[in-house]
This record gives C-alpha cells, sequence and structure tokens, in this order.
C-alpha cells in the first residue's frame, strides 16, 4: 500500500510562505501555502477534469457538474451548503476550464475546518437526484442563452471553434442547447464517479494555516466519503485536439447588433513549451496594454476602436494565440487590416528594445501584483500542481522573464505568428461577406 509522503516545495525565501506538499495513499495531493500575516485562508479543490474531457455525447458534462455539486451531498442540502460559510461570512464559488474544475472558499482562518469540511463534502460526496439534474438543466440552458447574447463572449468561442474544428478544445465548455438537453442523470452521475477520484485531485491551501493541521482536516473530510483509502482505477486518456493541418479560415455569425467583434490568431504553444515566457513578452509587447502596438496603432492613433488587445492561452499539447478588436460595423475592414499588417510586422522583425523591456517589466508587475491574497495564492500553488506537476518559484519565473532576448521573442513571433490566420466575426453582416483578405 502507498505510503502518505510529505515534503517541502518552497522555504518562504523570496517574499513567499513556505509552501509544504503532501500526498496521501489515495493519491490525492495536499499544497499548502503559510502566510501567517494574514487573517484569512482560502481552500481549493482541483480536479484534473474539463471541457477536454468530454465526448460529443457528454459535451458540458463538466461544467453541469460543476452547477449540481452545490445542490446536496448525503450529509448537506443546497441549502445547507450555501448557508454554513454564509453565517462565518465567506465565500464559495467555482469554475469549469478547457483542462480542469476548481471549487473554493474564502474564509477567517478561524473556520478553516468548516471551510475544509463544506468543500471537501461537495466535491466528494454529491448525491446528484434526478430533480435537480432537471432543474439545472434549465439553468444552464439560459446561461448559454446569456453567453450567446454577449457578442464579445461568443467571438471567442467562434474562433476556437474554427480553429480546432469538431474536436473537445474546439467546443464551449458550458456545452450547447442540443448537448445539455440530452444528457441524462445516469449520464452525468457515471461521469462524476469515473473522473473525481482523490488521484485526480489536488487541496490547494494557503493563508494562515498550519501543513500538518491542513492534512488532519482533509483526511477527516475524505475519510467521510470514503475515499481515504488505497487508489481507485485511472482516471480515462484525455482526449487529444490539436489544431488540424493547415488550419486557417474564417467564420461569420451574424447578430444585428451595433458593433462588430472580432478574433484574429493563429495556433499557439502548450504549457509546457520553454518558449512560453518569450511568449508572454511578445503578448504584452502586441496588446497587452495601452503601450503595446495595437492600442496605439488602433486606438490612440486612428480611433477605430474602443477595446482591442491580444492574448494567448496554453494547453497541455497546444495553445491559442488570438487578437481581438470591437469596433463598428463600417469600420471593421480597416482594423483587420491594422492588426493583420502588425501581426506580420512582429513576424518579420520582431520587436524593438524599449518593447522587450516594457513587455518584462509588465509580466514581472503583473506576477507579483497578482499573488497579493489568499485567493490567488491558493490558484498559484492548486493549478502548478495539478496541470504542470511543478511550483516554480516566483523569483524563478521573473528570471526567466528577464533572460528572454530580443532573438528569442523574434523567433518565437516567426513561428506563431506567421501560420495562416484564422478569423471569427460576430456582427451585422450576411455569412457570405467576404473577409478572406484578412486571413489571405
Amino acid at each position: 500500500m502507498p505510503r502518505t509522503s510529505t515534503r517541502t516545495l518552497e522555504k518562504g525565501d523570496g517574499g513567499g510562505g513556505v509552501v509544504r506538499h503532501t500526498v496521501l495513499p489515495s493519491g490525492l495531493r495536499i499544497v499548502t501555502e503559510a502566510m501567517p500575516t494574514v487573517r484569512s485562508v482560502t481552500v481549493g479543490i482541483w480536479v484534473g477534469v474539463g471541457s477536454r474531457d468530454e465526448g460529443t455525447s457528454l459535451a458540458g458534462a463538466s461544467h453541469y457538474l460543476e452547477h449540481l455539486l452545490f445542490k446536496g451531498t448525503r450529509r448537506r442540502d443546497a441549502l445547507a451548503i450555501s448557508s454554513a460559510i454564509d453565517a462565518v461570512g465567506g465565500e464559495m464559488n467555482a469554475f469549469t476550464a478547457k483542462e480542469y474544475t476548481c471549487f473554493y472558499a474564502r474564509v477567517l482562518d478561524s473556520d478553516l475546518p468548516l471551510a475544509v469540511d463544506v468543500v471537501c463534502d461537495l466535491v466528494t460526496s454529491s448525491v446528484i437526484r434526478s430533480a435537480d439534474v432537471e432543474s439545472e438543466r434549465g439553468v444552464i440552458l439560459e446561461e448559454i442563452a446569456m453567453h450567446d447574447d454577449d457578442p464579445t463572449d461568443m467571438v471567442h468561442d467562434q474562433f476556437a471553434q474554427v480553429l480546432f474544428g469538431d474536436g473537445p478544445l474546439g467546443r464551449p465548455v458550458l456545452g450547447t442547447v442540443e448537448s445539455i438537453e440530452r444528457i441524462g442523470r445516469s449520464a452525468i452521475s457515471g461521469y462524476y464517479k469515473r473522473r473525481y477520484q482523490p488521484q485526480d485531485m489536488v487541496v490547494a491551501v494557503a493563508g494562515n494555516v498550519e501543513h500538518a493541521a491542513v492534512v488532519r482536516l482533509v483526511r477527516k473530510a475524505f475519510d467521510k466519503a470514503g475515499l481515504d483509502g488505497v487508489q481507485a482505477a485511472p482516471a480515462p486518456p484525455r482526449i487529444g485536439n490539436r489544431p488540424p493541418a493547415g488550419i486557417g479560415g474564417v467564420r461569420v455569425v451574424r447578430r444585428t447588433t451595433e458593433q462588430a467583434n472580432v478574433v484574429l490568431g493563429t495556433p499557439g504553444m502548450s504549457r509546457r513549451d520553454d518558449r512560453r515566457f518569450a511568449l508572454g513578452v511578445l503578448n504584452a509587447a502586441l496588446g497587452g496594454g495601452m503601450s503595446s502596438r495595437l492600442f496605439q496603432e488602433v486606438r490612440e492613433k486612428r480611433g477605430l476602436a474602443y477595446s482591442v488587445y491580444s492574448y494567448h492561452a496554453q494547453y497541455a499539447d497546444t495553445g491559442l494565440f488570438g487578437v481581438y478588436a470591437g469596433c463598428v460595423p463600417r469600420k471593421v475592414d480597416d482594423v483587420l487590416a491594422i492588426c493583420r499588417e502588425e501581426l506580420q510586422k512582429v513576424a518579420d522583425h520582431g520587436i524593438n528594445l524599449d518593447e522587450l523591456d516594457r513587455g518584462k517589466g509588465q509580466l514581472r508587475g503583473s506576477l507579483v501584483l497578482g499573488l497579493e491574497d489568499t485567493g490567488s495564492r491558493m490558484s498559484r500553488i492548486g493549478k502548478a500542481e495539478l496541470v504542470y506537476g511543478e511550483l516554480l518559484s516566483v523569483d524563478h519565473i521573473i528570471n526567466r522573464i528577464n533572460d528572454v532576448t530580443l532573438d528569442d521573442v523574434s523567433a518565437v513571433a516567426a513561428d506563431v505568428l506567421a501560420a495562416r490566420p484564422t478569423l471569427a466575426v460576430v456582427g451585422p453582416f450576411d455569412e457570405d461577406r467576404d473577409f478572406t483578405s484578412a486571413v489571405a
């Protein structure tokens, strides 16, 4: 039988707290960061399942489960779950992404035992009643409708669908109306039992905590659920979905809006790619702030759009890079032409030294400033353990950012931005509207 193992990941140097890591015999991983100068604590359970793990018949199941787990367990109904945290002035929520789901609660440090018990209970012991499946179905369909009514959200989903095709990375996290209407209680319950196993979970806790006490609380909570034992069978393998070779093209979705929303982009790189730090600097310089090329060229110099920015998303084995802009419909061709021109300039010639320095500074600042509370610290250690399998120190990441050179950025730009672009457009255009010049 596997034994419990504990080690220290960070000793608290460089401004952070001591980070400790324990693996239980069940395979459950517990990571804590001690922050003795605060009076709060954030508890999160990260589950290695997201919309990427769904077959076509289960599209949207991961997000559906996120809703259902708050509806009741063997020990608590929905009201008891929410009122337990409300009664101590805490907050509790969850989110689903392409490759993971997270449930979390933030409370006073004295209420840590309650937070651990409630969050572990809802994640491990949901009863998934048929009545709850049916009532929550309507809620999720309303959420999909709300999402589709917002073109600034919809255009990103459309871009991913064109880029990744019919695979799971191309499907929206929420699922579709058709898939949500089709999913039954038995299918989603089976998905829950297969995917929510201890070896596929990470419990991350940050705040005024002591690691051994957290481990005891988590073990007690999982023991109540009958999950503090030997490892279960491994979860099914993750579904692969790289962008198809030679991807590119245009999708136009007609909406009678006052604004055209566009995303122009290419395949990106995986989160394991060593060049990801150079890509981060490139993204910051190209469209990451008010001094970026896209903001200056599109908004400041020409006044063509209120919002324009670039972004990148990284997955286990692939990624995407996109440029978003929202503008009045009559200016959409001009906006796309400028965005395409700037992308091509950077692909051909890279960025200059001032842009390199600003990009590095932006990444360093956002990294450090984003770790000022227990919630962000919990997210850092939980996500690092679940999706990276290692915790890079803040100083290490800053050093990697500082080591990025102009040649590094140029090489990444030539690789990523030179690919044939993909375009998604949501606005008052007919579906046969010609946008081919933007992707030629």
